[in-house]
């Protein structure tokens, strides 16, 4: 009897990695998930309720920074591949402490690396998905979209900790011939992301009728890939991608942020039964973030050529779906910003 294949999804607990982890055991009841994640702030178990007891879904409480732990796990599991999400994610955050992303997305993603070089074997039906940013190729001008041969050219210390852990993981494969894919993703938004993100925190600041800080002149540009696409994305990339390769994942979505943010008020008064323009009063504009990127646009032609997928959610439909959710799910939004949320590993994992 064929063994059961057993996927090691890091930072599973996290905005992207919930929603991947729910694909995944949901969509292949033969295979068996392991959800890795160090419930740092970011990580809330809450955001998987609806599959914690499935019979192929397990999570394990770890930091991919702990080698004897990580060594350990890839023994018992015998892991037939990776998907690694684990990071410190959040640009403001790597400019006031830049070690942190030095030590998880760096240090961290070597941990894992050597681990499956060391359990692997020949690598036969093995395979290391990291799955990265777009932040990575710097910026762009008015004109043009990141390619997957565009040259790096990261500005904060947290693409600059991402654009080190996707050369390692080449090098792993050019050095060791570790199989890899790489993807690099646009921003992400939808249910579950955590309210420090520009689409929840305002959300939540015109429920409560806070201001909403938009950075510099507003007219930082970026691409918006709805996560539920994104998760598709990953499935079809780890899937069906060639070794070796890297894949751009966008949403065909660009915005500049003070337009999105307008029609996010809109949308907001539509649903809270506000007069027109209400929630556009609360806009302040505030200094501009220290090496703040102008534009991002992804060409992802190479995933819809080569794999045949394309997003589904145009950003009209998912402000909507978005502004929704979080309107239909309030206490989810109370106990993750009052910090609720991180008792429930003790409450439901931990022995009583």
């Amino acid at each position: 009897m064929a063994k059961q294949p057993t996927i090691l999804i890091t930072g599973g607990a996290g905005f992207i990695g919930s929603h991947l982890v729910r694909l995944m055991v949901n969509k292949y009841p033969g295979y068996h998930i392991v959800n890795l994640d160090a419930l740092t702030y970011a990580g809330n178990l809450e955001n998987l309720t609806d599959i914690e007891a499935a019979p192929n879904y397990t999570f394990v409480k770890g930091d991919i920074t702990d080698a004897q732990q990580m060594q350990s796990l890839f023994a018992e599991w015998s892991f037939d591949g990776v998907i690694h999400l684990a990071a410190e994610s959040h640009v403001d955050r790597s400019i006031s402490n830049p070690m942190s992303f030095i030590e998880t997305n760096i240090v961290g993603t070597v941990i894992l690396l050597n681990a499956a070089r060391a359990h692997w074997g020949d690598f036969s039906g093995k395979r290391f998905y990291h799955v990265s940013t777009d932040e990575v190729y710097g910026s762009l001008g008015e004109t043009g979209f990141f390619t997957e041969d565009t040259a790096y050219d990261p500005r904060s210390p947290y693409s600059a900790s991402k654009a080190s852990s996707d050369h390692l993981v080449r090098a792993y494969h050019h050095t060791y011939g570790l199989p890899i894919v790489i993807s690099n993703c646009s921003n992400n938004y939808g249910p579950y992301q955590f309210p420090e993100k520009l689409l929840p925190l305002m959300i939540n600041n015109i429920r409560n009728n806070k201001p909403l800080p938009v950075y510099g002149d507003g007219q930082y540009t970026r691409d918006w890939l709805w996560v539920e696409d994104h998760a598709s994305a990953i499935d079809q990339v780890y899937h069906q991608g060639q070794d070796g390769q890297t894949y751009n994942i966008g949403g065909n979505n660009e915005w500049k942020n003070i337009d999105l943010v307008h029609q996010l008020c809109d949308v907001m008064d539509q649903l809270l039964g506000r007069p027109d323009g209400t929630s556009r009063e609360l806009i302040t504009f505030v200094k501009d973030r220290p090496g703040h990127d102008r534009r991002y646009a992804i060409d992802a032609t190479k995933i819809k050529n080569e794999l045949g997928w394309e997003p589904a959610v145009q950003a009209e439909e998912g402000l909507r779906k978005t502004a929704a959710w979080y309107l239909a799910n309030t206490e989810w939004l109370e106990r993750v910003t009052s910090g609720a949320y991180q008792a429930y590993y003790d409450k439901q994992y931990q022995p009583q």
